[in-house]
């Protein structure tokens, strides 16, 4: 019998088609979303779909409650994967927002997989995959909360695999660049929501943010669509010894080598110019 899979952030993007093609193909897939409107979309297009909020422990409990009834009791693997990105310079961001930017990004992350470790162990084994960014690699400007989250995610990540080597759990990242997805959408939305434009001293290049954010087009030449993601995740499925890190895109590739062989001053200068 094929692996049951549970994905987060399903409503769209890397989410919705990793839950798709993977029920396509086969698997026991349950996808989740924060919204009941999206679980009932995805249920309406065949999916098993549960409600999963990340920012809340009592949502992530009933969320895993209600896959495990409908995968006989499994979670094989754990595609941790629902996130956002909030916009802003730091000095602009307040506190409350870069809490809720932790609270998704990162707290509810641990609080799902915390829950799920024990299930994994006492079924014999398991897979859990979180989906980072190069973002988690090198940091840019404006993206400073969002940054912190991926950095801490990469760190988090690192950890669990040193404390769960002696278990039959298997840890990966993928470490994606830029996706075709609905992430810069929602982080216009956060931008608007939490920071004051008017009274920053940024507001020039916030301009450029929001540009940048509300175009429709793909956000550089290099953006990819959600299936480089899959190909990965299909990869550490059907691995008996998955990799610890997958890069997707060819910026991962390229702020991955540049960080280890540059000299701080020299990637600051090629980061800085990047709105």
């Amino acid at each position: 019998m094929k692996e049951s899979i549970l994905i987060t952030g399903c409503s769209s993007g890397i989410g919705y088609h990793c839950a798709k093609q993977l029920h396509q193909a086969g698997y026991p897939v349950v996808a989740s979303c924060r919204h009941p409107d999206d679980v009932r979309r995805l249920q309406n297009e065949g999916l098993h779909c549960v409600r999963l909020d990340l920012a809340d422990p009592d949502s992530i409990q009933q969320g895993v409650t209600a896959c495990l009834a409908l995968t006989d009791g499994r979670i094989d693997v754990l595609f941790n994967n629902a996130a956002y990105g909030q916009p802003g310079a730091l000095e602009d961001l307040p506190t409350d927002a870069l809490r809720q930017q932790f609270e998704t990004n990162l707290f509810g992350w641990h609080e799902l997989t915390r829950t799920v470790i024990p299930l994994m162990l006492a079924q014999g084994g398991g897979k859990i995959v979180q989906n980072s960014s190069v973002l988690g690699l090198v940091a840019m400007k404006y993206r400073g909360a969002y940054n912190a989250s991926k950095f801490a995610l990469e760190g988090y990540t690192d950890t669990l695999r040193l404390e769960l080597q002696d278990t039959p759990i298997h840890i990966s990242l993928i470490e994606p660049g830029p996706i075709e997805s609905r992430f810069r959408e929602n982080a216009k939305q956060q931008f608007e929501r939490h920071i004051d434009m008017a009274a920053s001293r940024h507001q020039a290049s916030y301009r450029n943010t929001l540009d940048r954010l509300g175009k429709t087009s793909p956000s550089s030449r290099f953006t990819l669509p959600p299936e480089a993601v899959l190909k990965p995740l299909q990869s550490i499925i059907n691995s008996k010894q998955p990799k610890s890190r997958y890069y997707v895109t060819q910026p991962t590739y390229i702020f991955g080598f540049l960080r280890r062989v540059l000299p701080t001053i020299w990637l600051d200068k090629l980061l800085s110019k990047s709105d």
